[in-house]
């Protein structure tokens, strides 16, 4: 007996993300997005995968200001808003930010997006050009367009990310490049968050990980091997399993793809496109059954059962997917005994589990005791027949 196809419920008046577990790896707007996800219902467990740490201090940046003092670029290029504004405050601190600024405003200024458009403006300054995608590519693409490339001289302010291939492409074709570092990022001063967040993932308590930065991707991972090889592989495991990957853009999902884990990203690269794709994706991926002549839709930590959210606890939620993967197939105690987290000792944790279950639901005939032989959802007749 194959799996039926029932539609889709209607849940109403409740948020999309509720009864989802949603992890943030993002240091720089975490609590912006956060809110997003808690407004639709999710619950949000967060832990930085990385820190800011700010180079106002750092000989690297005043460097290379002093070498565009100096030599004055043909072309800036302006990445980030954050970026771009740390870059002038370090200059106005060292006396020299009303030359720095006279200097990028005789060249040509290129701002990647709203927020680095935004930042040039602040400063006085106005950008020649920004495009529509916010995307590095296509202000490369441009760049590498023009036919007086060769020897102009070019500062990009970078953000965080070393973007070797940018840079290299422009020199490659025969520009100056002067890279501007404003911040780098390295890992969290405390790693407690970070590993809470880890663990969730790795015991299969977070329905989805979003990530915008490349770099959390990374730092999520380093963090990862410093457990060991087991850690990375189980991480690698679960990201290509149940809980799903979702990045601000194909650039922050570029490192996951290259661990073949399965990623996906909003059209328009920003965080609120991020979370309205979330809630389109998580709740398509739930299954809705037929049973008992109620409808229910099984979620991360709760399920709807005509449209009304119950909140089940992990050891109930363990069994409830369990049954709900095979639906109408009666499943024994001890398979379903292997799904209860930690395990458990004897079938008396799968009664205690499912009694639980039962009482969460609120219909405890849902779930059916099949004697001798184990539990499964009780799918309604029409359902099991037409599949």
């Amino acid at each position: 007996m194959s799996a039926p196809q029932p539609s889709r419920s209607r849940t109403g008046s409740v948020p999309p993300l509720a009864g989802f577990t949603v992890a943030v790896t993002a240091a720089r707007r975490a609590e912006e997005l956060g809110a997003l996800l808690e407004r639709r219902g999710a619950e949000v467990v967060h832990g930085p995968a990385l820190r800011i740490a700010p180079l106002a201090d750092d000989e690297e940046l005043r460097d290379a200001t002093q070498e565009l003092l100096a030599r004055p670029p043909d072309v800036a290029v302006a990445t980030t808003g954050i970026g771009f504004r740390g870059w002038m405050e370090a200059a106005d601190g060292w006396g020299e930010g009303e030359a720095l600024r006279g200097v990028l405003a005789a060249g040509e200024l290129l701002a990647r997006g709203p927020k680095a458009c935004g930042a040039l403006r602040a400063a006085g300054l106005r950008e020649a050009w920004s495009p529509a995608s916010e995307s590095s590519s296509e202000v490369l693409e441009r760049l590498l367009g023009r036919s007086d490339l060769a020897g102009l001289r070019i500062a990009v302010q970078l953000h965080g990310e070393p973007l070797r291939d940018f840079l290299d492409a422009l020199r490659g074709a025969g520009a100056e490049v002067v890279p501007v570092p404003v911040y780098r990022w390295t890992g969290p001063l405390d790693p407690g968050p970070l590993d809470r967040l880890l663990d969730a993932v790795l015991s299969g308590g977070v329905d989805a990980l979003t990530f915008t930065s490349a770099l959390a991707a990374a730092g999520l991972y380093a963090r990862a091997e410093e457990r060991g090889a087991r850690a990375v592989d189980d991480l690698t495991r679960v990201l290509r399993g149940r809980t799903q990957v979702a990045c601000v853009g194909p650039v922050t999902a570029a490192p996951l793809l290259a661990r073949d884990i399965p990623a996906y990203w909003p059209e328009r690269f920003r965080v609120g496109a991020l979370v309205r794709l979330l809630g389109e994706r998580l709740p398509a991926t739930a299954p809705v059954l037929p049973a008992a002549g109620r409808t229910l839709e099984v979620r991360g930590t709760a399920a709807l059962l005509d449209g009304e959210l119950r909140p089940v606890s992990p050891a109930p939620m363990a069994v409830l997917r369990a049954l709900a993967r095979r639906p109408g197939v009666v499943v024994s105690c001890a398979d379903l005994l292997g799904c209860l987290p930690g395990g458990g000792s004897d079938e008396h944790a799968v009664e205690a589990a499912v009694a639980r279950l039962r009482a969460a639901l609120g219909v405890p005939s849902v779930v059916q005791t099949v004697t001798k032989r184990g539990y499964r959802i009780a799918l309604d007749p029409a359902a099991a027949c037409g599949s």
